[in-house]
């Protein structure tokens, strides 16, 4: 059995764009929580979420590769990039047939289906999907994108094991290595699910908090409250300062 040691690190993260920010905000305790931004989410029992803040996918990759990739997809090239730059990897001095790409998802591209569905269902009923639909849907094609563009010819797939889906990947990855089938594999997971059809069907399951709501209705409750005694207040402080002239 080889020794397995880890040589580069990246990470897109709702506390971090990269694997420096990310460690800061967990050091300073900063919360990834905030209101939805990516759909309008009034009418849903969930109106929170982990969201990226500040991520302008522009600032890593061209706006013509965007358009053909799921979200998914755009997180693991750019925390792949970030990893292998920190790792100091260079293409022409590996061998490309030793290096692979294992990585982890747990539902893949959801976005790009819900946005075509979407699409088709507003439309006349004839069938004018994107062509990139089914390459963005499927799980495999991150660890595929990340290989394409650097060269490797390793071993090659995703993991699909719902929230586990990344930490078994970089669990097979480790096992590859150590039993000498690659020598080099970039492991991780991404997801964006953070989408009505996403929140929405969690929600159906009972699997996400609606706490944030709980509280809003409480907030506007002691709000309410507020207002009321004050007015109350108002009217008892109108009366003693007239009572003389009524």
């Amino acid at each position: 059995m080889r020794r397995v040691v880890v040589t580069g690190i990246g990470a897109l993260t709702p506390i971090g764009n990269t694997a420096q920010a990310y460690l800061e905000g967990l050091q300073n305790g900063v919360s990834g929580a905030n209101l939805i931004t990516h759909f309008d989410a009034t009418n849903f029992k969930t109106q929170f979420a982990c969201e990226l803040k500040n991520f302008q996918a522009e600032q890593f990759i061209h706006v013509r590769e965007i358009r053909r990739v799921d979200k998914f997809q755009l997180y693991a090239m750019i925390t792949s990039d970030e990893a292998i730059a920190d790792a100091g990897l260079e293409s022409d001095q590996l061998n490309l047939d030793r290096v692979g790409v294992i990585w982890g998802s747990g539902i893949g591209g959801l976005r790009s289906l819900e946005s075509e569905v979407e699409t088709y269902a507003a439309g006349d009923g004839t069938p004018r999907y994107n062509p990139f639909l089914i390459p963005k849907m499927i799980p495999d094609l991150a660890a595929g994108l990340i290989s394409i563009k650097y060269g490797y010819r390793g071993i090659n797939y995703s993991t699909v094991s719902a929230c586990a889906s990344a930490t078994h990947a970089i669990g097979t990855a480790f096992d590859y290595i150590r039993i000498g089938r690659n020598d080099i594999i970039i492991s991780g997971g991404s997801e964006a699910v953070v989408t009505k059809v996403g929140v929405g069907g969690f929600n159906a399951m009972k699997a996400l908090s609606t706490r944030m709501m709980i509280s809003k209705l409480l907030l506007d409750l002691l709000t309410l409250i507020a207002m009321v005694l004050y007015l109350e207040k108002a009217v008892l402080l109108w009366f003693w300062k007239n009572w003389n002239t009524l």
